[in-house]
């Protein structure tokens, strides 16, 4: 999950630098409709570039991953990517209906977030795993008490 929030984080910093660059965002698709999602009224939400906020959601996501390891770190990054999910969703549909447009970063970024949200939610449903040796000092506590020997075996 680090990784795929560094990759995120490295979308979103190169949408805020062109943002507020004034440079054409590299596309490959004919027509260059990234540049249009850019300068569209939906790239910014109350004066704040929405590349801008990407940014500083990837980075409260990747603190949240760097946070130690508790039920409160995963709640946040839970909690962190359904927001952004939510928001990515959001400017999918008004790339996709409003604007008739379809931004090759922006979409990049939606799978990441999409991913980061689905995998944080199960490592949140998932709870507290931890393996035997971690949960206790021998590691055969979590097994049970040692099986008794057969009956008539030899004991030494």
């Amino acid at each position: 999950m680090i990784a795929l929030t560094t990759i995120g984080l490295g979308v979103a910093g190169y949408l805020t630098y062109v943002h507020y660059s004034g440079a054409t965002p590299v596309c490959s698709i004919k027509g260059n409709p990234c540049s249009q999602v850019q300068k569209s009224q939906y790239s910014k939400l109350a004066g704040v570039p929405v590349a801008l906020i990407g940014l500083i959601g990837y980075i409260l996501i990747l603190g949240s991953l760097l946070a130690r390891e508790g039920e409160r770190a995963r709640f946040a990054t839970a909690g962190l990517t359904l927001g952004g999910f939510g928001f990515s969703a959001y400017l999918t549909y008004r790339e996709l209906f409003t604007l008739h447009k379809i931004c090759e970063w922006c979409v990049s970024s939606a799978v990441i977030v999409t991913v980061l949200m689905l995998l944080s939610t199960w490592r949140f449903l998932r709870g507290d795993v931890l393996p035997p040796s971690a949960s206790s000092s021998t590691g055969t506590e979590e097994l049970g008490p040692e099986p008794a020997p057969p009956v008539g075996a030899a004991h030494s």
